[in-house]
């Protein structure tokens, strides 16, 4: 009888999928060590000896629904950027994008854990065994989904999957033609600039307060007054919310508008209010510490177990 720990165990030990575990313990009637020989001779218990390494490089995929009302934002990591381009790496990022679109996942352990495109495999079984027939190890890292009722998602992709943007626009009157283009403007707006919030109103008071101490001590640095260091202060946190905050910021392609200036005008075209009501920015392995590899010592390295 295989238990439910057995494949958990072997599982742990090789990497390999859930469903690859418990039908090569089957196959080696229980025995840990041969199923994990088994395993290591299909090539699917070398993802394990994988899972140690930095997964920095990758891409950031998304995926938009057909009626625009369903958008997705996903990066997966490899370790390499040869391995980010690679067809069958990037066909699977883009296929489990559309999977999340169209299923209720809240994270990506439910993700992982969730089927295939439909299939037999799981998507982390599925993963597995993309690990051991590129050879890198790899990762779903995160996802985020964005929907709305009236209105339209839009994304922006930049240098093949380094940035990826969604922004999500409400308005009552669905007119396409406007939306559509104002949203992909703004995702290169968001791609390019990096708004941290989207109004003053979802600033974080801890980050505000963090700002206004930075600048008192900045003004008294100065030698300014004790006097007007609070003004000061508040005049240097206006600019700064004015840099961070979407629709406070100058648009890229237009220094006569503000994105605020912007939405006020397509407002009035389409007849009906356009509001933000959400962007997303992945930016590929931002806050992972990549290991820098000298090449030279790595193919000594090499050389050396040979």
């Amino acid at each position: 009888m295989i238990s439910a720990k057995m494949v958990k165990d072997l599982r742990e030990k090789t990497g390999a999928g859930m469903m690859d575990c418990k039908k090569t313990l089957t196959e080696a009637n229980g025995d840990m060590e041969k199923a994990i020989e088994l395993l290591r001779e299909k090539g699917l218990a070398s993802a394990a000896k994988k899972a140690g390494r930095i997964a920095a490089e990758g891409i950031v995929a998304t995926y938009i629904s057909e009626d625009s009302k369903v958008g997705v934002a996903l990066e997966v990591n490899c370790e390499t950027d040869f391995v980010a381009v690679n067809e069958s790496f990037v066909e699977f990022s883009n296929n489990v994008a559309k999977q999340i679109a169209n299923s209720d996942v809240a994270d990506v352990e439910a993700l992982l854990d969730s089927k295939y495109m439909s299939e037999e495999k799981t998507v982390r079984e599925t993963l597995t065994e993309l690990i051991a027939k590129i050879g890198e190890n790899m990762n779903i890292r995160r996802f985020e989904k964005v929907s709305v009722n009236n209105g339209t998602i839009n994304s922006y992709i930049h240098a093949g999957g380094k940035i990826g943007v969604l922004v999500a626009l409400n308005c009552e009157k669905e007119n396409n033609e406007v939306l559509a283009p104002l949203a992909k403007d703004l995702a290169m707006q968001v791609a390019a600039v990096n708004p941290l919030f989207l109004d003053e109103t979802s600033v974080d008071e801890e980050a505000l307060n963090k700002e206004r101490e930075i600048y008192r001590v900045q003004a008294l640095n100065e030698g300014k007054p004790e006097k007007i260091v609070e003004k000061m202060v508040e005049g240097r946190v206006k600019k700064y919310l004015k840099e961070v905050c979407l629709v406070d910021q100058i648009w890229v392609k237009n220094g006569d508008y503000t994105i605020s200036k912007l939405l006020a005008e397509k407002s009035k075209e389409v007849g009906s209010p356009i509001t933000i009501s959400k962007f997303v920015r992945f930016e590929k392995g931002e806050g992972i510490e990549k290991k820098e590899e000298n090449f030279a010592e790595e193919v000594q390295k090499q050389m050396q177990k040979k």
